[in-house]
């Protein structure tokens, strides 16, 4: 048996999705590092499990692998799927001799000053950038770019912790809130305008093998700027057309620049006014917002053991063939509070119910999220990308969240 580590701080159902793929290749003996540990019939994943004060001290870690090392022999692999952890897991590796990922790479992924400074370098498109420790770095970006900028932390995620701003008040005081420092700068960017979405790839031997492409309606930043907007996401049905070249191209180029060997990578593109396409940044992951569910749904196969044959065998199977578009709409609504109920939910049945293949509706009791992902979602599937449009937009205009 091949003893491989899963790391999961938190083994919540998106993460065990992968950790069940995992468990279910060939000769594999899945071990567990968490801070966490699952329950119910997820623990008999695992051989074994080691629980960790915290999940995300590459200290504790090694020290867990290290246990499991000396129980059941030297790990094959060392894996996980949140961005937050790849750079421990990368030193994990490089620390036991466990091939994958090595800690330069993974640390190119994970800080996207320096990876947008490597893209450029390689003359791909990436929004201009700059790491603002003081005022005065502040007032210098300030007459490079103008208004309006996108502050955001070096290692974040996505829209997540991602503020515009749009004078030089707001500037200064968002630094000041977010406590720029030398030891602590905050990225400042070029805010980016027109359609923005997911290029998203399987990658074995440095060559990506397989894509999917999204869009996001609208971008992530103006539904979090505006809490009446529910967000959602297409997948196409045809992505090998000529208004999609471009973010492959640059997409392509990006995993090969960064350096990454197998594994998953999810890039948000933007196609700008005047055509052109520029990376908003790259995350050597598998995509969430519910986006590996769909490739699974719109190319008919197990997106989960895509992501454990790449990262764990360093195999492919493919290719994939798109056959669908597919859709997820992210339900929520005004207020502030917890949810009370769902309204709309049987005239948007009754409207589009024959394309929905998955819900999780806002749970009643539950404190409001904060995320652009809402309360609960809806995913559909059609034959046709204007028919999953259609249905997500009936479902977000007929489907409300109620708060008190």
């Amino acid at each position: 048996m091949r003893p491989v580590v899963f790391v999961a701080p938190f083994p919540l159902e998106t993460t065990l999705r992968f950790a069940r793929a995992a468990a279910r290749l060939h000769g594999v003996r899945l071990l567990a590092v968490v801070q966490e540990a699952p329950r119910g019939h997820d623990r008999k994943l695992f051989s074994d499990v080691v629980t960790v004060k915290d999940g995300l001290s590459t200290g504790q870690l090694a020290e867990a692998v290290d246990w499991l090392r000396k129980k059941y022999g030297q790990p094959q692999r060392i894996v996980g799927v949140l961005e937050v952890i790849q750079v421990q897991l990368a030193k994990l590796r490089e620390h036991f001799g466990v091939p994958g990922t090595d800690p330069d790479t993974a640390d190119l992924f994970r800080d996207k000053a320096r990876m947008k400074d490597r893209l450029r370098a390689a003359g791909l498109p990436v929004a201009k950038h700059a790491l603002i420790r003081t005022r005065s770095d502040a007032e210098q970006f300030m007459r490079l770019v103008g208004f309006p900028m996108v502050l955001k932390p070096p290692a974040g995620m996505g829209a997540k912790a991602t503020f515009r701003v749009n004078s030089a008040e707001d500037l200064f005081r968002a630094i000041g809130g977010m406590g720029a420092s030398a030891q602590s700068p905050v990225l400042a960017e070029e805010f980016l305008t027109g359609v923005e979405g997911s290029f998203d790839t399987v990658t074995t031997g440095g060559v990506p093998r397989a894509d999917s492409i999204s869009y996001y309606l609208p971008t992530p930043l103006q539904v979090l700027e505006n809490p009446w907007i529910q967000w959602c996401c297409l997948l196409p049905r045809s992505i090998e057309t000529p208004e999609f070249a471009a973010v492959r191209d640059v997409g392509i180029q990006a995993i090969q620049v960064l350096g990454l060997r197998d594994g998953f990578t999810h890039m948000e593109w933007f196609r700008r006014p005047d055509g052109s396409v520029a990376i908003g940044e790259i995350a050597q992951r598998p995509p969430g917002a519910n986006i590996t569910r769909m490739i699974g749904l719109a190319n008919e196969l197990d997106p989960y053991r895509a992501w454990a044959r790449a990262v764990i065998d360093g195999a492919f199977d493919g290719p994939w063939h798109r056959r669908h578009a597919v859709g997820c709409a992210f339900l929520r609504g005004m207020g502030r509070g917890r949810v009370s109920g769902t309204s709309g939910l049987a005239e948007a049945n009754a409207a589009v119910g024959r394309y929905v293949e998955e819900a999780e509706l806002p749970r009643v009791g539950a404190p409001k999220s904060d995320s652009y992902e809402g309360d609960g979602h809806v995913i559909v599937r059609a034959a046709s990308t204007d028919v999953a449009r259609r249905a997500l937009g009936k479902i977000i205009e007929t489907v409300k969240v109620h708060y008190a």
